[in-house]
C-alpha cells in the first residue's frame, strides 16, 4: 500500500473509533442544521479533526479540504498535495442509526486524485485505491460489473437537501428506472461510488455533490475498470458535481439518458 494511503487508513480508522463509539447513544449528540436537512454533529467534527491531526501529523505541509472545517490556510492554486476529506459520508443516516455511512479520505497531488479511501465503519469495508495500482476492498483486487446493457442494471442515486432539487430528481428517477432493473437510494454517495467498484451495483448517478463526496470514491470506480463522467459524459465531474460512474457498457448506456440533465 503507497505510504500516505497507509497513514488514510490511520486516520480513518481512528475517525471511525469516535463514530462506532457515538453509534451506542445517539440522543446525546449535538446537531446544528447548516441548511435545510443538511445536518451537521459534534461527531462529525470530531471525526474530521481525527483525520486532520492524523494527516498533519504525518504530512504536516499538506493541505486539506474538509467538509467541515473547508480549506486550511495553505491551500491554494499552488498546493501540491490536498487532502479531501468527508469525516462522516451519510450523516442523516448516522443520525436515525441507518447503518449506511462512511468516512471519504482523498489525496489529490498537482490536481490530481492519486490515492483514495472509502472505509464503512459498520461493516469494516476499507475500499482503497492508488492510481495506476487498482481499487481494493480489504486487501482484495475489485472490478467493476460485466453488465453488458442498461437493462439488466441495478443502478444507484440519490439528491441533495435542497427541496427544489427534488422535482428534477424525481423526474431523472422516472427517465432511468423506467429502463434499468432498479434504482436504489442509500444516502451516501461516497458509498454508492466505492460499491460500483466492487461490483454490487452497476451504476450511480446524482446531481449537485461536492468535491468530498465523489473525489475518493471516483478514484475507486476507475482503478476498478469503470467510467466516471458528468451528465453529459464530460469529465469535470469533480467542480460540476454531477457524475455518473459504472462499467463501460452502461456508463454508454445512461450517458443518453441523462444528458438533457446537464
Amino acid at each position: 500500500m503507497h505510504p500516505m494511503l497507509n497513514t488514510a487508513v490511520k486516520a480513518a480508522r481512528r475517525a471511525a473509533t469516535v463514530i462506532n463509539r457515538a453509534s451506542f447513544d445517539l440522543d446525546r449528540i449535538t446537531i446544528s442544521e447548516k441548511n435545510h436537512n443538511d445536518f451537521v454533529t459534534d461527531i462529525d467534527q470530531a471525526s474530521e479533526q481525527a483525520i486532520v491531526e492524523t494527516l498533519l501529523k504525518a504530512y504536516p505541509d499538506h493541505a486539506i479540504l474538509a467538509e467541515e472545517s473547508g480549506a486550511s490556510k495553505n491551500l491554494n492554486d499552488e498546493s501540491e498535495n490536498v487532502w479531501i476529506i468527508d469525516p462522516i459520508d451519510g450523516t442523516t443516516n448516522f443520525l436515525h442509526g441507518y447503518p449506511n455511512f462512511c468516512i471519504s479520505i482523498a489525496l489529490q497531488q498537482k490536481g490530481v486524485i492519486t490515492n483514495a479511501l472509502v472505509y464503512d465503519p459498520v461493516r469494516n469495508d476499507l475500499f482503497t485505491a492508488t492510481k495506476g495500482a487498482g481499487a481494493y476492498l480489504n486487501d482484495k483486487r475489485i472490478r467493476v460489473s460485466s453488465k453488458d446493457r442498461i437493462g439488466k442494471a441495478l443502478l444507484a442515486s440519490g439528491h441533495g437537501p435542497d427541496p427544489r432539487a427534488l422535482a428534477e430528481y424525481l423526474r431523472m428517477y422516472e427517465t432511468v428506472a423506467s429502463r434499468c432493473h432498479g434504482v436504489r437510494s442509500g444516502g451516501s454517495a461516497a458509498l454508492e461510488l466505492a460499491n460500483v467498484a466492487a461490483g454490487r451495483i452497476d451504476g450511480y448517478f446524482e446531481k449537485g455533490l461536492k468535491v468530498w463526496d465523489i473525489a475518493a470514491g471516483a478514484l475507486l470506480v476507475t482503478e476498478a475498470g469503470g467510467i466516471v463522467g458528468e451528465f453529459n459524459g464530460e469529465s469535470d465531474y469533480l467542480h460540476k458535481g454531477d457524475i455518473i460512474a459504472a462499467g463501460p457498457k452502461v456508463f454508454g448506456a445512461m450517458v443518453p439518458l441523462l444528458a438533457a440533465f446537464a
